[in-house]
C-alpha cells in the first residue's frame, strides 16, 4: 500500500476519535451552553463533526493530489455514459441489496429494522441542519475513499474480490457502531465494491452513496407527511373500492 494512503488512513481514524478533545473544547468556547443537556449534546456532536469531517475531507484530497492516478489492475476504466449508467442504476441496487439484509435482518433474527444510527443522526441534523452535509457528502466520500479506494483496493490487487469486498465492508460496518445491523452496512459494502470494480472509477460509488444517504435523510425528515399522505390515500381507496 502507498505511503500516502497510510495517511489518510491516520487522518480518517484521528478524526473518528476526536470528538473526545472536541466536544469538550467546543464546551469550553460556549457552544451549547443555556441549552438543556440534551440538546447541548446533540448541538456539540453536530458542530464537532461537520469541524471534523470538513477537515479530514480536505486533508484526504489533498494528499490524494499526490499519488499518481491508477485503476484497479490497470484495467481501463468503464466510458463516461456507462459510469453514468452505473452510478444512478447503483443507487437502486444499494437500496435493494439494503432492503433484503433488513429483511433477513428481521424475519431470521428478530432484529428491529429501525436503525439506532440513523436515529441518531437524524436528531442531531434537527439540532444543526449543516449536519445534512455529513451525513450525505462529506462522509459517504471519505468513506468510499478508505473502504473502496484504499482498503478494498489494496486487498483486491492481492487476493480476489469476494476477499476484498468481504474484509472491506466488514470493516466498514464496524465503523458505524451499529453493531445490530451489520449485515445491512456489509451488503452496501459489497455493492459499492462492484460498482468500483465494474467501472474501475471510485467517483461511481461515491455518487451511488451519496444519492442513498441523501434520500434517506429526505424519507426520514418527511417521513411523518409520507405516512400522513399514504394513510389518506388508503382511506380514499377503500372509499372508492365501497362505490364500486
Amino acid at each position: 500500500m502507498r505511503k500516502q494512503y497510510w495517511f489518510i488512513i491516520l487522518a480518517y481514524v484521528l478524526m473518528q476519535l476526536s470528538a473526545a478533545v472536541g466536544l469538550p473544547l467546543l464546551y469550553f468556547l460556549g457552544v451549547g451552553k443555556g441549552q438543556p443537556k440534551a440538546e447541548a449534546q446533540l448541538t456539540l456532536t453536530g458542530v464537532w463533526s461537520v469541524i471534523a469531517f470538513t477537515l479530514c475531507l480536505v486533508i484526504v484530497l489533498l494528499i490524494l493530489r499526490t499519488v499518481p492516478k491508477t485503476t484497479l489492475r490497470n484495467r481501463p476504466k468503464a466510458s463516461v455514459g456507462a459510469s453514468i449508467g452505473w452510478a444512478v442504476a447503483g443507487v437502486f441496487l444499494a437500496l435493494f441489496s439494503q432492503s433484503i439484509a433488513a429483511s433477513i435482518e428481521m424475519y431470521l433474527f428478530g432484529v428491529n429494522p429501525e436503525s439506532e444510527n440513523t436515529q441518531r443522526i437524524m436528531e442531531i441534523i434537527t439540532a444543526l441542519p449543516l449536519m445534512v452535509f455529513v451525513s450525505s457528502v462529506f462522509g459517504p466520500i471519505l468513506e468510499e475513499i478508505i473502504f473502496r479506494k484504499i482498503i478494498f483496493g489494496a486487498i483486491y490487487e492481492k487476493t480476489n474480490f469476494f476477499i476484498a469486498a468481504l474484509f472491506s465492508s466488514v470493516l466498514f460496518s464496524v465503523v458505524h457502531l451499529d453493531f445490530s445491523h451489520l449485515l445491512i452496512y456489509t451488503a452496501m459494502g459489497f455493492t459499492f465494491s462492484f460498482l468500483y470494480v465494474r467501472t474501475n472509477r471510485i467517483i461511481v460509488p461515491i455518487f451511488a452513496h451519496v444519492a442513498m444517504n441523501t434520500l434517506v435523510v429526505l424519507l426520514q425528515t418527511f417521513r411523518e407527511p409520507i405516512e400522513e399522505y399514504l394513510k389518506h390515500v388508503e382511506k380514499m381507496q377503500m372509499i372508492i373500492g365501497g362505490f364500486l
